[in-house]
This record gives C-alpha cells, structure tokens and sequence, in this order.
C-alpha cells in the first residue's frame, strides 16, 4: 500500500473531502500542490486505466483505517440504506418475510402499510416480480429487498401463490413509507414494573419510547427496566432527550471535547416525565455509544442501577461531511464524558478485527488501575478505561454452550419451524395454552428431515432457552413483538435479576 500512498492521498483531496462539512476546517490544498501533480502525471502516464471510482472508495479506506476504529467512508450505495436505517423508514410494499424452502414467504403484512390494504396476508407466496420468478432461484435476504424496496409512489407488480388456492393472484402494489422502528417491545412485565427494549438510537427513537412509557405509565408503570443491550448506539442529541426524561433539572448527562472541538456540556431540563420512575438499565458487551451516555448518565447521577456485562467502550463522537457526489466521510472530531468525567472509549488494538472482538474474549470486569476509578454524585466508586461497568455483573457461565442453536438460527430452521407451526395454532388464544414440551418434541423430528446427519445435543439450561425461544417465536407470528419479548422474559436472567432488585 506504501506506494501508493502519493496517489491515495490524491485520489482523497480530489474527492472533495471537506466540501459542505458541518463545523470542520476548510481544504487548503492548493490547485498547484505536489499531490495534484502526481494525480495528473498517473493519469496521464501510467500503464494501465484505473477504475478511479473504486479506488476513490478503497483509497478513502485505507486512510481512515490508520485513525480510529470508528472514523469511517460511506459509499453513495451504502449510504442510502444507512440512513433509511436512521431516520427510521424506507420506501417499500410493506411486509416482513422469510425465505422457507427457497420461497419468499409472507410473514405479515406490516400494519397499515400497501401490501396491508390490498390483503396481503401472513402466508402468501411470493412468486413472481414484475415477471421475474423469484421462486427455487436461491434468491437471497438482499436480493428481495432490492427487488421490493423502490422510490415511494412507483408500482411494484407480484403474483402470489396463495394456500387452498389453485391460481396465483395478481397484486400492483404502489410503495410507500413503511416504519423502521426503534423499540422492539414496550410491556408490563408486573403490576408495576414495565419494560422497554430499544434497538438503537435514531431519529425518532425518542418519540417512540416516550409513546410506550406513556402507555405503561397508564398501565400503573411505577418502575422500569430499560433494555439496551446490544444497542449500538446512534444519535448522541437522542440519548441526551433520553437521559433528560429521567433526570432532575440541572444535572450533567454528558459533555464532549475535541482537539478542534471546544468543550459542550448537556444538561438535563425541568421537562423530564419520568423522574419519579425508578429505573434500571440492561447492558452488554454489544451495548455501545449512545447505549453508553444513557448508562453512563444514569450511573453517576446515581438515578438508577445498571445491571449486566460490561459494554463496549466507544466514546467517540464522529461528525458527518457530505462529499461531492453524495458520499460521505464520518470523521471522529471529540470524545465524550459521562457526567463523572469518566471517558469509556476503550483501547484500540492491535487492528479492527482485535478491537471489535476484545470484549468477547476479557477476562473479567473488576479490576482496574487507581487512575481509572471516579466517583458519582453521591460517592459511589465507578471505573473507566473501557465501557460501562455495571453496578451488578452478570456473571458469563462457560458451561453454557449456545452454538447449535445458534446454528439452527442461522440456518433458518428456527423461524420457518415456528412459521409452519403458527398456522396450525391460530386459534390459541394464549402462549400458556401451548405445549411446549409436545412443540420442543416436533422440533426435533423437523429437523431429522432437514438434516440427517444433525444431531442436538443441548444441556438442561440450553434446552430449558430453546424450549423458551421457540415458543416466543410462535407467539410473535401469532400475535405480536410485545409478546414475544414477555414469553422471553420469563427465561432472561437480567431481566429476572432486575426484577429482583426492584
């Protein structure tokens, strides 16, 4: 890569880098520099045409690289999905499918989308797309996103192959905005303790757990668990409202600092709804960023418990600049603080792959250097150098071996058993009403036919999850995501620990 860099480095000016930033420095680079010179004197010299488009993508790349794990290039293809991923919707007909036995198949129409109001429903076999047949291709997850997400307002036309019906039907299907939400799960899980999972912070993932915990509140929530775990993170204002609803007027929630960046601290505001509620929050290895200002904040504010494993440790903050041709760079201008001056960001490695799998391999989440200890509002001793670590540790039991379930998951078994099984219950009125044993038992000879060389070998506490796992599996298709995340609390130990702890 070393000699290349001289036209790297052109390759990266030329793009315009730093056109249309947000708060960053101007390109200084002159017309007449040496890196201009040596980008025409390839250009016109070298032996072979480059594909300038491509190496522009790897070039950015390999620069980036050689900061931080989290400064990053984002290609005009890539970029669009990253921010419907963001802003929380896309343009589509509006279903949730599985691909089962190579077949695109409907598992439900999402509420109030097109493929909803044309009667679309849970079941149907998608056959064809503007006559393409989509059916026995080994089409794959992103090939049906392609083929059914599109500009809003432009038709879509499939044929399905409908059960206990001999023709296909014919749907046009115009697209339109469909929902990517948030929060998986808002429930009462007692009298008054309710439940909220969120998946990352977005652009309205504020709005939608405020919906939920106004919803629980009226239930009689008089407690909460606010599950973050593998959260990656996102907005950073969007964990600041979060923070803010639970937070008394004036205390800290987070402050940033860059070498070009002056020091911002946010305050939490007189606003907050749920000061009254008594909160404790999930974390784990794969709770991240915005995960970490709102563990962070409720920990040394001393508001509430924070329960799990310790968390990622990013406490960088990137900032998003607009290239020319609609790509993006997000570079890592600040770090930030949690209110006790604590900054998580945790090492960088060796190399990415060190970095993104350290805290799958740490040996334990207790000790730490004198330096890294802070106190919180009230005295309490918390640590930094790397993640949150939690005012309660669950522990990781090494006997227990998730990987053929894992496996089965990843094979599709899972969700295309439950699927098959759902059809025949849709007249059970509760999960308790489903046998789970007898489910379990079916399970097993399902997957004889599937493989016959597979043999499941589970232990008593691996069994007794699965057991759990598909019947909460079958609850979702029956009914919805809330019940899907009860039937699996019944199983989770952090959730039953923070249960506890209330």
């Amino acid at each position: 890569m070393k000699k290349w860099q001289p036209l790297i480095y052109a390759l990266l000016i030329s793009a315009g880098i730093l056109i249309e930033s947000f708060n960053s420095p101007k390109n200084t680079t002159t017309k007449g520099s040496k890196i201009n010179g040596i980008l025409e004197m390839v250009e016109s010299h070298y032996v072979d045409t480059i594909n300038t488009i491509n190496f522009e993508d790897k070039a950015i790349n390999a620069i980036l690289s050689e900061l931080d794990p989290h400064s990053s290039y984002i290609s005009i293809n890539d970029f669009k999905s990253v921010e419907e991923d963001m802003q929380g919707s896309f343009s589509g007909i509006g279903v949730q499918f599985n691909i089962i036995d190579d077949s695109i198949v409907v598992v439900s129409p999402i509420s109030g989308g097109p493929s909803e109001k044309l009667g679309i429903q849970s079941g149907d076999r998608i056959v064809t797309v503007e006559k393409e047949d989509v059916a026995s291709t080994g089409i794959k997850n992103d090939g049906v996103v392609q083929l059914l997400r599109g500009e809003k307002g432009t038709t879509v036309n499939i044929k399905i192959k409908r059960k206990g019906q001999t023709q296909l039907m014919d749907f046009a299907i115009v697209r339109d905005d469909i929902p990517l939400y948030s929060v998986d799960a808002g429930i009462m899980l007692t009298n008054d303790i309710g439940y909220i999972k969120v998946n990352r912070f977005a652009a309205k993932t504020y709005e939608e757990m405020m919906e939920k915990a106004h919803i629980l509140t009226s239930k009689g929530m008089q407690k909460l668990i606010l599950d973050l775990r593998n959260n990656p993170g996102g907005y950073l204002h969007i964990a600041s409202q979060m923070c803010d609803e639970f937070l008394k007027d004036g205390e800290l929630i987070v402050f940033t600092e860059g070498r070009n960046r002056s020091k911002e601290e946010t305050y939490a505001t007189d606003f907050g709804s749920l000061e009254n509620i008594k909160i404790i929050a999930l974390i784990n290895e794969g709770s991240a960023s915005a995960s970490e200002i709102v563990s962070g904040a409720l920990q040394d504010n001393d508001r509430g418990l924070v329960i799990g494993r310790r968390s990622f440790g990013k406490g960088l903050v990137q900032e998003q600049i607009n290239l020319n041709d609609g790509s993006v760079v997000r570079l890592t201008t600040q770090r930030y603080y949690t209110p006790s001056g604590r900054c998580i960001q945790k090492d960088y490695g060796e190399n990415a792959k060190d970095y993104y799998l350290e805290q799958y391999t740490r040996d334990g989440d207790t000790e730490y250097p004198n330096n890294l200890k802070y106190t919180t509002k009230n005295g309490r001793t918390v640590y930094g150098g790397g993640g949150i670590t939690p005012d309660i540790t669950i522990e990781r039991d090494s006997a227990v071996n998730y990987l053929q379930i894992n496996k089965m998951i990843s094979k599709g078994w899972v969700n295309e058993f439950c699927f098959e099984k759902s059809e025949g219950l849709k007249n059970i009125t509760h999960y308790n009403k489903i046998n789970t044993t007898a489910i379990y038992q079916e399970y097993l000879s399902y997957i004889k036919q599937k493989d016959t060389d597979f043999k499941l070998e589970l232990g008593t506490l691996e069994k007794s999850y699965f057991k759990n796992l598909l019947l909460a599996t079958i609850s979702r298709n029956l009914w919805d995501n809330d019940t899907y995340y009860e039937v699996l609390s019944l199983e989770d130990e952090y959730i039953q620990k923070a249960i506890s702890e209330f």
